[in-house]
């Protein structure tokens, strides 16, 4: 009988381990982006610290939306800003996860994080998206104006490609309106992924 106990004693402790490792693992999400010419970037979607701004583009990686969209408007020491659909069918707006809308964003702009592109809407983020390529003041002044939700945890060196092959195709605000010049996204999936320490 006292063995019996002893198992469901530890069967009970082994438990209190596992499960807070579970929920961890949840927290985050991974998307494998792949850009023609380019190469691949693996983004790290964090699902509690922009949680309708996560689930809004994970959902719409796995319905294939960023596949054979581009990077239309590119800025040295700024961003790579991706998404936009070609049709002109955006999807619905979503809530806009920053100070500025009442929601405590922790997610701080700098090099590497991905961020949701809006118009002077704050709730009007919808697909659109971008990956900061720096860390200069500009890049600092979008903290509790635009919605962070994760990281680039591989791949810059393609986000910096990017950067240098097709921002000088682009106007002051960046845009590049030959399509010929953009990159493009041939695919996008949420993949499983482990971080080297």
């Amino acid at each position: 009988m006292k063995a019996i106990r002893r198992i469901i004693a530890l069967v009970l402790i082994l438990a209190t381990l596992v499960i807070p490792m579970t929920a961890c693992s949840s927290d985050y999400k991974y998307v494998k982006m792949t850009v023609e010419g380019y190469g691949d970037v693996i983004i790290k979607v964090d699902m509690k610290a922009a949680p309708v701004t996560a689930k809004n583009f994970i959902r719409l990686v796995k319905d294939d939306f960023y596949d054979g969209l581009s990077f239309h408007r590119v800025m040295e020491g700024f961003m790579i800003q991706g998404g936009m659909p070609k049709d002109g069918k955006t999807p619905d707006a979503i809530y806009g996860e920053f100070l500025l809308n009442g929601y405590d964003n922790p997610i701080k702009h700098e090099r590497g994080v991905i961020s949701m592109a809006r118009t002077n809407e704050y709730n009007s983020a919808s697909c659109q998206f971008f990956i900061c390529n720096s860390t200069t003041q500009s890049v600092r002044m979008l903290d509790g104006a635009y919605a962070a939700f994760g990281w680039v945890v591989e791949g810059m060196d393609v986000v910096d490609a990017i950067t240098s092959n097709t921002a000088p195709f682009g106007n002051y605000n960046g845009i590049i309106f030959d399509q010929s010049k953009q990159a493009v996204i041939s695919e996008m999936k949420v993949i499983k992924y482990k971080e080297s320490n």
